[in-house]
């Protein structure tokens, strides 16, 4: 197992370095200057903006700039922000926790949500419930996360004012405010994923039902509870870990228009003022978290594997 990581994470690098490269050729091809924004907005003098394109070595080539970032990288200096000038350490530090927690929350909703009426609905099926949940699945999927956000803004924040609308809760204030801050966010991102998970959790256990082990252990006169929940549900919850690691993946990186319509001071929100202000080593360094982030999770997916089926071996 030790040897299998230490593999997937040396492969993991190149892959960095070329999202790294990709990220940063895309940006020097795309119109706009940073400095010469500030120019317009902040009214800063020439001679400042000079200076500042100097010093963030906005005057010489993308490929001289690219080997400055990567040198910077290795030694571990992500940089300094050209609209706010503060370290990009520290604005990560400071909102990648509440990008993680929304994530998270939102996961652990649809994951409550998915698996139990997934194996309901399998169990019951063409039944009223199983009819029901397949409708509710396919009415969640179908629905996009911005427009599910705002309805949920105006309909519980604005109209009958029972949650928060912005902002994220803290626990020195109370646990009722830490979570009612988190429940608007959370149904935005978790509601889409646990349909998406409900209709995969029940078409696996389906599957899982029709095999010749499951047939045999109903052979041997096993309970229908001890079959589905002992033998049935660990092989059938492996194409779910794998979607909801996936998914994971791109809550992380993904939660940026939920995190800009619920001011959720996040990474998602940070990197859309860095891209409408063109903060060039922002971006760069957020695409950079998402893409370690994404490479993180599918590495203890493979992980779990091992935990949930036996059968699995990376030796």
């Amino acid at each position: 197992m030790l040897s299998y990581i230490t593999r997937r994470l040396l492969i993991s690098i190149p892959v960095l370095l070329g999202i790294t490269f990709i990220t940063f050729a895309v940006l020097s091809l795309t119109p706009g200057d940073p400095i010469r924004m500030m120019l317009a907005t902040e009214k800063i003098t020439p001679e400042v903006a000079d200076t500042l394109t100097s010093y963030y070595g906005l005057d010489r080539p993308w490929y001289v700039q690219y080997g400055r970032y990567l040198g910077n990288l290795l030694r571990g200096d992500l940089g300094v922000s050209i609209t706010s000038r503060t370290s990009i350490a520290e604005s990560i530090a400071q909102r990648l926790p509440n990008t993680i927690l929304l994530a998270m929350s939102s996961m652990l909703l649809a994951l409550l949500i998915a698996v139990p009426v997934g194996i309901i609905s399998a169990t019951r099926r063409n039944s009223l419930v199983d009819y029901t949940a397949l409708t509710a699945a396919m009415v969640g999927v179908s629905m996009p996360s911005y427009w599910l956000g705002l309805l949920l803004l105006l309909q519980f924040g604005l109209r009958w004012k029972l949650l928060p609308i912005w902002g994220i809760g803290h626990l020195s204030d109370g646990l009722w405010d830490f979570i009612s801050h988190l429940i608007l966010p959370s149904v935005t991102l978790g509601t889409g994923l646990a349909a998406l998970l409900t209709r995969l959790t029940r078409a696996s256990i389906l599957e899982v039902l029709s095999q010749d082990f499951v047939r045999t252990a109903r052979a041997k006169g096993l309970r229908e509870r001890v079959v589905l929940y002992k033998h049935a549900l660990r092989s059938a919850l492996i194409p779910v870990i794998t979607t909801a690691g996936l998914q994971l993946g791109y809550l992380l990186g993904g939660a940026v228009i939920v995190e800009s319509i619920f001011s959720w001071p996040g990474l998602g929100r940070l990197t859309i003022q860095a891209i409408q202000k063109r903060d060039l080593p922002v971006i760069q360094t957020s695409t950079l978290i998402f893409a370690v982030a994404f490479v993180m999770v599918t590495l203890l997916v493979d992980v779990l594997y091992v935990f949930i089926d036996p059968r699995i071996r990376y030796d």
